[in-house]
């Protein structure tokens, strides 16, 4: 086993070991994959600032997301088909976020259910909602989050239509995958993770199949997806759906300082400024770059999160020192879960903190709540010149 130091060695490893239709889907963006690449590269031309001479003993990473206590201010982001990384995914992900003392959010496209997350772990989890065209169907998701014992609602809003993942559309992706030549002859290179998911019965949609109206098994889920995602979706029904959840809800897919805005206005707890990992709007800004300019906008009105680009314990140091409240991880952490199942996660976690708390001291702080712009060196017109 080669000793893992970074998220790019559990990169390597993920890549080396899952099928490539899964670790594409992971590893990919829309269009020309730019915004894609930039949520990483962007994060480059900020710099830190070296302090010296500084006490730098006793610091504490702990803080809070939405009053809840955090070992870290980094949660795990809904991700889609993380069952299919992984046998199980879901749920190996959801058990080392809680003994790691980070939240685990549950995506609706999930392979293991609410019911599967909720069986398995012993602290709540997030859950996550697309906006979807059935009243019933959401309704029912809501309750069956509540039954759960999920202590917060994630309503994303930047997925009204689906950007364009060429990688996807050329691997022919599908949740068990179709045999065809190209995906025999991979998986057949791939065996550690067929014998894994041969052992297990969770590999569809849990959330949805059999639950959803018109979806009794995966051959009708495409169509269902296709026609559900809600296109109308206007800030009144954010508004209404809000209503329905009596816990805090986050608002996911903030990009710009107007949106953010009118989810104050309809009572979002958290925001979440992220462009969907840059898989949705192709040439859309780096989530970094906008993410200053929503804080100052929005004040202490509402916590502020931040998603899409992180890859290290500095990229999360950086995020919360232009004002984020608490960042997630989404490829970071399912490269682990690839790499190495529940321990790759946790791997990647240990790896995050260790990132953070180090670069912490050497930046002369020794709270990860007192973190503020102070320590950065941020070029001009980083963000001033898109305004």
């Amino acid at each position: 086993m080669p000793v893992i130091t970074t998220i790019q060695d559990l990169k390597r490893l993920h890549k080396r070991r899952t099928p490539k239709m899964f670790y594409d889907y992971a590893e990919s963006g829309s269009w020309t994959e730019q915004t894609f690449r930039e949520n990483t590269s962007d994060f480059d031309q900020i710099r830190i600032r070296q302090r010296v001479a500084v006490d730098m003993a006793n610091r504490s990473t702990a803080s809070q997301m939405i009053g809840q206590d955090v070992a870290m201010p980094v949660g795990l982001a809904p991700v889609g088909l993380t069952g299919m990384q992984r046998a199980d995914g879901e749920i190996k992900a959801a058990k080392a976020a809680e003994k790691f003392g980070v939240p685990f959010t549950l995506s609706t496209m999930s392979i293991c259910s609410i019911e599967d997350v909720a069986a398995n772990t012993n602290k709540p989890f997030w859950f996550q909602v697309y906006t979807l065209k059935d009243d019933d169907f959401m309704k029912r998701l809501f309750a069956r989050a509540k039954d759960a014992k999920c202590s917060a609602i994630m309503i994303t809003l930047d997925l009204q239509l689906l950007g364009q993942r060429h990688k996807d559309l050329k691997n022919g992706l599908t949740a068990p995958p179709k045999f065809t030549a190209a995906t025999v002859a991979n998986l057949a290179t791939k065996w550690t993770w067929g014998l894994e998911m041969l052992q297990t019965k969770r590999r569809f949609f849990g959330n949805i199949v059999g639950h959803a109206k018109g979806v009794k098994d995966p051959s009708s889920l495409g169509s269902w997806t296709n026609e559900s995602f809600d296109q109308s979706l206007d800030w009144d029904r954010v508004a209404e759906l809000r209503k329905w959840w009596d816990g805090p809800v986050i608002l996911k897919g903030i990009l710009d300082v107007e949106d953010a805005k009118k989810a104050v206005n309809v009572g979002a707890d958290a925001i979440i400024v992220s462009n969907h990992g840059g898989r949705q709007l192709d040439g859309a800004l780096s989530s970094i770059r906008v993410l200053e300019q929503i804080v100052d906008a929005v004040g202490d009105k509402v916590e502020v999160h931040f998603d899409s680009g992180i890859r290290s314990g500095q990229d999360v140091m950086k995020a919360l020192a232009l004002g984020a409240k608490g960042t997630y991880i989404g490829r970071a952490f399912v490269n682990g879960l690839g790499a190495m199942g529940e321990a790759g996660v946790t791997k990647a976690l240990e790896v995050i903190h260790k990132e953070l708390d180090l670069t912490m001291g050497l930046a002369g702080r020794t709270d990860v709540r007192d973190l503020d712009r102070d320590i950065l060196l941020v070029p001009k017109g980083f963000a001033g010149e898109w305004a």
